[in-house]
């Protein structure tokens, strides 16, 4: 998912909960990066402390594979997040 839209430390926070209670197992976080003038303005550039206190958090929760930075995208090293939650 993205942030970098407004969205509070906390709202993550539930987010990744709410995500592990579905039995998600992997996750990418990545900030929002405005595509064009048409589309939705960044409201935050997220530090990459907060991106890494993200991943710490999502660890601890359980997550088999997690990656999280400011350049992360939702194919963000798949193949090697998908092989580490399957224990490959």
């Amino acid at each position: 998912f993205m942030v970098g839209l407004g969205e509070r430390q906390e709202e993550v926070s539930s987010l990744l909960r709410d995500l592990r209670k579905a039995n998600c197992d992997l996750v990418t976080i990545g900030q929002y990066l405005r595509p064009s003038q048409d589309h939705h303005p960044v409201v935050d550039y997220i530090h990459p402390e907060i991106f890494k206190a993200y991943q710490q958090e999502a660890e601890e929760l359980g997550f088999s594979g997690v990656a999280s930075g400011p350049y992360v995208r939702s194919s963000y090293q798949a193949e090697k997040l998908y092989r580490r939650a399957r224990g490959m």
